[in-house]
Order: C-alpha cells, then structure tokens, then sequence
C-alpha cells in the first residue's frame, strides 16, 4: 500500500494525488456559477443554522445550541438543505434564485456520503418542473465539458451524460424492472395499501423486510431492484413518485396518486431531486406532522416545525425547484470512486 493511501488527507503526497480532481471541481464550480449568472439566477447565501433542519422521517440533522446576550441557550440544528430559507426568499418576491453550499446530514458516510457535503439548489418561480429538470439534464452536460471526460463510469456502470435522457415515470420503472404495478397498490387518492404491495413483492419472490409499511417496502423494492438499471447507458429521469413518496411536492394533475417530483440518476447514482413545489401551508403541516410521527416511532425523535416557513407558503408563487449533490456529480465527471476524493478537506473520522 502506498505511503499515499495511508496518510492523513493534507500528507502533500496524498494531496498531490488527489490535485487534479480538485482542480477539475474548481473550474466545475466557477462553470456552475457562470452558467446560473447567464440565465438570470440569483446565487444567495442561506444559513446553515435553523430552527428546524428539515422535516423528512430518515434525515438526520446535527444539533446545536445558539446562546444569547443573556446566556441562555436556545436548540438550533444545521440544515440538511437550505430549502426552507430559499422558499421563504421566493415568497419574499425572487423569481429566479440558487445556493451552492455546505449542508449537513447525520448517520451518513460511505463512498456516496460524507456528514458535510455541497449542495447546488435552485428554483424557478412561475416556471413548471420541466424547466428545472431541463436546468438539471444541462448541468450534469456542462460537468462532462468542463472536465472533458466522454463517459462516466462507476462501479462497473457506464453513463454517456451527453446523450438523450431516459425519461421513466416510477411506476414504468417498477413494472420494467420488479414486475410490480405500483399504482394498483394504491387506492384512487394515493393513500397505499400495505398488504397489496407486500403480496406482490411476494409474487415475484422477493423477502419481505420486518418493517412492513408500505413506504419500506417502496424503498426495498427501488434499491434491490430499480435503482442498479437507472443512468445505465444514458442520464435516467425518474419522475411521477408516489404522492405518499414526496412530503414537499405537489400532486400531479388529474392523478392524486402520483406527484410532481423527480430524481436524476447516471450509472446507478442519484444525483439529484426535484419538485414541482408544494405550496398549500395546510397540506405541508399535515404532511411535516405526518414524517415527525414516523421519526419519532422509529428514532425516538422529531424535530420543530419551521412555523416561519408555513407562513411565507401563503405567499410564495407557484415554483419549481432542485438540489443537486455538486461532490457526486464532480465524482462521476472525474472518474473518482469516492465521494472525499474530489472534497478539499474531508471531516475527520
């Protein structure tokens, strides 16, 4: 093994090694800030310390504590995404804005994961969602020029990110590759049925999970089986999840089953995720309360609602909007196989 490999991540030898991808993740970002800036987006700079760090059941925030003048101190938590603040700035009157920052997630750390990573997000007001999964489709195209690579590949996959898209509904997906008919497993306004998707896991063989809820079983069935076959060849969008799938978008028109929110994925990665976005505060409180139910029975925990946030929905315009993993996307245009590759300086273990 190589003095390199074994070494702390600032050892110049190590850090030699890993100059190029670094440079390359440079001329990325400063192409990702020119492409926003000729198309009007306004780059902004969200707090990564709030109230409420977001409110979706498996994420898991790092906690804080904010003292005041007086001394006392106050919960605060780093944002998992600067989502909440950036909806507040659209209701504010922006139409066009994005961040590219530092987000934080718990519990995370693997070849794709890392506790501290960069987050590029962006919305549209008075836009539809096809905008931002044109944005999306562009950007991951723009990675690909800027560091001259023809194809991604990853863990034996192999992505062209030039090539047409694959556009997949999630429903097409399980049926093309789990035989599963998602939608029947789901009654005409979206509320799952348990029983009928556990049977149909049964039908083509599958084991069923101890927890069987039907969102449990949805996520076993899209890791085993559909996400491994998605940005096979070319980018997969898949789009149209189920509604119970996507607590911040809204539902798509004339099918309350499905909603507008999408992911991205090349070589078997997700890349990103999009919404066409909820904006009825009523529905997003049930929906939040719905996931800190969940949190708190698996984990023993919930986070605050943003109280703030639910207000400005009364205001914000209609949008649509997106966060890309700016580190995973680096990753796949340079060839790493690690996400703290292509980071500056990772977080110490």
């Amino acid at each position: 093994m190589s003095a390199s490999s074994t070494s702390p991540w600032w050892h110049p030898e190590r850090h030699a090694d890993r100059r190029t991808l670094l440079l390359a993740r440079a001329r990325f970002d400063a192409a990702v800030r020119q492409w926003l800036g000729e198309r009007d987006f306004l780059v902004v700079d969200p707090p990564g310390l709030q109230r409420s760090p977001g409110n979706e059941t498996h994420l898991h925030a790092f906690s804080a504590e904010m003292i005041g003048n007086d001394g006392a101190g106050q919960a605060m938590y780093l944002h998992t995404s600067p989502e909440f603040t950036m909806k507040k700035l659209l209701a504010a009157g922006e139409k066009r804005i994005a961040s590219l920052q530092h987000v934080w997630r718990n519990r995370e750390r693997s070849a794709l994961h890392h506790p501290e990573f960069t987050m590029l997000e962006w919305y549209r007001a008075g836009e539809p969602y096809e905008a931002i999964i044109a944005d999306t489709l562009a950007i991951i195209a723009l990675a690909a020029e800027v560091t001259g690579i023809k194809r991604f590949e990853f863990r034996g996959r192999i992505c062209d990110p030039r090539a047409e898209a694959e556009r997949l509904s999630v429903a097409e997906a399980f049926q093309r590759f789990a035989d599963i008919d998602l939608l029947v497993t789901m009654d005409a306004e979206g509320v799952p049925d348990d029983a009928a998707l556990a049977a149909q896991m049964e039908r083509i063989g599958m084991a069923l999970p101890d927890d069987r809820r039907w969102s449990y079983l949805f996520t076993h069935v899209l890791v085993e089986k559909v996400e491994p076959e998605l940005g096979n060849g070319r980018v997969t969008v898949l789009d149209r999840y189920p509604a119970c799938e996507a607590a911040l978008a809204r539902r798509v028109p004339g099918d309350p089953r499905v909603s507008e929110r999408f992911e991205v994925y090349a070589c078997g990665v997700e890349l990103a995720n999009g919404f066409g976005e909820l904006t009825d505060a009523a529905e997003q409180r049930v929906r939040f309360e719905a996931e800190m139910d969940e949190k708190h029975r698996l984990y023993g925990e919930r986070y605050p609602v943003d109280e703030d946030f639910l207000a400005a929905l009364d205001y914000m315009p209609e949008a649509s909007g997106v966060a890309l993993g700016f580190d995973r996307l680096v990753m796949l245009a340079t060839g790493a196989q690690r996400i703290e590759a292509v980071l500056w300086a990772p977080v110490a273990e």
